[in-house]
């Protein structure tokens, strides 16, 4: 794996995250509506609900830009694909499914 995966998913991270965040005001000004009655809709997802799905969705997204930026850090250091654990290389196919693995599979199972 290398810099340039990382940095077009840290790219895609930072465009996930600006939709989301787009939604997230979008939402809060839909809360602000007094005369929003959703949670007695049968329609639709209530903004609750949206409320935590899209909650839950930013915490995903910022953990993954840090893991990518962890990532790209072990890159400059030259460690990128070594197991923080046993330092041992970590398989290129793990990398490629995992590109922010840190760890070995034997290590990581552990």
């Amino acid at each position: 794996m290398n810099r340039t995966v990382l940095t077009e998913r840290l790219r895609a991270l930072d465009d996930q995250l600006a939709r989301l965040d787009a939604d997230a005001a979008s939402l809060r000004a839909d809360r602000a509506d007094a005369t929003a009655d959703d949670e007695h809709d049968p329609e639709g997802s209530t903004l609750s609900g949206e409320w935590q799905r899209i909650e839950a969705l930013l915490d995903a997204a910022r953990r993954d830009r840090v893991a990518v930026i962890d990532a790209l850090s072990r890159v400059d250091a030259g460690t990128y694909g070594s197991c923080i654990r046993c330092g041992q290389p970590i398989p290129a196919a793990r990398l490629e499914v995992i590109p922010t693995a840190t760890m070995c599979v034997p290590c990581a199972s552990a």
